[in-house]
């Protein structure tokens, strides 16, 4: 609202500057005559133009005509009358004046004046025209500035239209990973390329498609590639275009959208975030509800399934809280197609990976299957944030390739924050930080579902003051050893402190937080508890519940209890698997105190080999015991090479022709 306080202030100032303090009054011919002829007027000014002549009043003369003389008024007492001849005024002044000198009083001073047609139009037609240009720039703020501008205007689309052969510039090429997703969407491109393939079989087109899935997954990239492959319009719209603070333009925007892509059918409108305009009607966090955005919800089911007919319109939509979206939008008929798109597995990473890696320079001896491997979790944005990092890390070291160490660096940076070498921390602090990450690298070692250590560090990254990184399995069913197996590893650091420090510190609620949901989750929403099996308390759909809990005080005691059993059995469990490798421990806590950071390796020499080993463990053995056999196999082929040629070569050849020794 800054611009109307302007407006307000210039009109103020305007009235400060331009008001007009005289008191005028308008007069017949012979009633001005007289006053001059007494004297009791010192100037007349003749404006020609307006046959007007203005007599200002002596002070006397002001007196007997009545005008107001409050003390302190500044403005100037005139008389107005209309002339009857401009022509011989000057004659008519000049007699006045022969009888003033006559009568022993001042002549009158005659000024003559030819106001502008220009001035007279403006002053006639210019408040009409301030009136027109506020309206004109309030409804081009009302409108936002959207297309066309203009207070009429404010209920039009906001689609941004990509025509056929002007789509973006990223293709299904572009989409690592996503096999599944892909296949679903390059379908839907099928349907409005080649229609009469399904229709001669009796099939009707899908109406619509809904993108699901965690953030950074690539929902919005399978949209923009559709945009580049499809060969019909693309219409693409937020959700939060539709909501807006007027009654009724959310409705009016949903039924402009929807015209427009019927004009240019087939063609595809894709709504990214569906979820701000979608959610379900009565279910809203405002308690009383929210009347505009129903109505603009309504609107939309009606025209994606009412009585109206929708030929050759698809609906693609992307959200990440499916859950929250009303069912009446999830129906068959509007939404035919669910596409989950979860997170990658091991092999989209690595093609995620490759995609992003394209305009980067990585040195040959970087492994891309490792890289996958460290990133267990991490979603497609995730990867390019790393690749992206690792090569601002090198250019930072003024590397001429990003290395192996930058991409480390980067995963850190990204998932611990940023390192604080500058942190002052005590001795008994340091001591305290390395016993209870070593504590968490000693008990995850001994369990069987404990995830494959990285390194461990006690350099203060983000919020924490010492971490453990390990490269988590990609498991699809989670058994009921391995949930315990993760509590007891997550309870190790605080175990440590209490084994060999005999006093607990703050360090680990990050620890218990996590430990704490996990045993609730195991007891609420798995049915692992003896006590209370085979029942799950969760409702997924967040819809059913509400304010009130779906068991009695008395399963609320014992969820409590049992609960509290799980995570006191794990931190027994833990302390005693300390107390059997207590040694150990200590060995571990002392190289960290004086290196700040130990590998994997670091710890298998203290530790020894693993009972259990992990799938990644059996993969990356496989690997070096293949590499093993091809290295050897090469060397037996070819005797005459020296044994250190080992590197790898993107081209397939050395300097001199010779193909090296193997590629990894």
């Amino acid at each position: 609202m800054y611009w109307m306080y302007a407006m307000i202030g210039l009109a103020l100032v305007g009235l400060y500057y331009f008001q007009n303090n005289d008191q005028t009054r308008q007069v017949d011919w012979t009633e001005f005559e007289k006053a001059a002829l007494a004297g009791d007027v010192e100037k007349i000014s003749v404006d020609m133009s307006n046959a007007q002549a203005y007599g200002f009043l002596t002070e006397a003369g002001a007196k007997k005509l009545k005008f107001d003389m409050q003390p302190g008024f500044e403005g100037q007492k005139k008389i107005e009358t209309t002339i009857p001849s401009p022509d011989k005024i000057s004659d008519k002044i000049e007699g006045w004046n022969n009888a003033l000198v006559a009568q022993g009083k001042p002549t009158i001073k005659v000024s003559f004046e030819k106001g502008s047609d220009l001035m007279r139009i403006f002053w006639a037609f210019g408040p009409i025209l301030l009136i027109f240009l506020g309206w004109y720039f309030i409804s081009k703020r009302m409108s936002g500035g959207g297309a066309g501008g203009g207070i009429f205007n404010v209920g039009k689309s906001k689609a941004t239209v990509f025509d056929k052969g002007n789509g973006t510039n990223v293709t299904f090429k572009d989409v690592a990973g996503l096999a599944e997703a892909k296949v679903e969407i390059e379908e839907i491109v099928e349907f409005l390329k080649n229609p009469q393939r399904y229709t001669e079989l009796g099939a009707k087109i899908p109406k619509g498609a809904l993108l699901v899935g965690p953030p950074g997954t690539g929902k919005t990239l399978l949209a923009k590639a559709v945009a580049g492959e499809a060969n019909v319009p693309f219409l693409s719209i937020s959700g939060s275009d539709f909501v807006e603070m007027f009654v009724g333009v959310g409705a009016a925007r949903v039924r402009d959208l929807f015209k427009q892509a019927k004009e240019k059918a087939p063609c595809i409108v894709f709504i990214d975030e569906i979820d701000a305009v979608g959610r379900a009607r009565g279910k809203n966090p405002s308690m009383g509800g929210n009347d505009e955005r129903e109505n603009t919800l309504n609107q939309m089911l009606v025209q994606m399934d009412g009585f109206g007919t929708n030929n050759g319109v698809i609906i693609l939509a992307a959200t990440n809280r499916a859950d929250m979206l009303d069912k009446a939008l999830l129906r068959p008929g509007r939404f035919d197609r669910q596409i989950y798109v979860d997170l990658p597995e091991l092999t989209d990473r690595m093609e995620i990976f490759n995609v992003h890696l394209r305009n980067i320079k990585v040195s040959s001896a970087i492994d891309i299957e490792q890289l996958a491997r460290q990133t267990q979790g991490f979603s497609g944005a995730d990867i390019a944030n790393v690749c992206n990092e690792a090569a601002l890390i090198a250019a930072r070291n003024n590397k001429n390739q990003v290395e192996w160490n930058d991409f480390m660096g980067a995963i850190d940076r990204i998932v611990g924050g940023l390192e604080k070498r500058s942190r002052i921390i005590t001795d008994e602090e340091k001591f305290s930080i390395a016993t209870h990450e070593a504590g968490h690298a000693t008990v995850t070692w001994m369990l069987q579902y404990g995830n494959p250590l990285v390194k461990v560090t006690i350099v203060p990254r983000g919020r924490a003051l010492g971490a453990a990184w390990y490269a988590p399995e990609a498991r699809q069913i989670i058994p009921t050893q391995a949930l315990l197996d993760t509590m007891c590893g997550l309870l190790g650091g605080r175990a440590a402190e209490d084994v060999f420090t005999g006093q607990i510190g703050t360090g680990a609620s990050d620890d218990l937080e996590r430990c704490t949901k996990m045993a609730r989750s195991l007891v609420m929403m798995y049915g692992m508890s003896p006590k209370i099996p085979n029942i799950n308390f969760n409702d997924s759909s967040g819809q059913e519940y509400g304010f009130t809990k779906p068991y009695s005080e008395q399963t609320a005691e014992l969820i409590d209890s049992e609960v509290s059993r799980i995570v006191n059995e794990q931190y027994e469990r833990a302390k005693q698997i300390l107390r059997s490798y207590a040694a150990q421990h200590n060995q571990i806590r002392d190289l960290l105190i004086k290196n700040e950071v130990i590998y994997h390796d670091d710890v298998k020499k203290i530790l020894g080999p693993r009972q259990w080993k992990s799938r990644t463990d059996e993969i990356m053995e496989l690997n070096r015991k293949e590499e093993t056999k091809i290295a050897d196999e090469f060397k037996s082929e070819h005797p005459a090479l020296p044994s250190s040629g080992g590197q790898s070569s993107d081209t397939g050849s050395d300097d001199d022709g010779t193909p090296p020794p193997f590629n990894k």
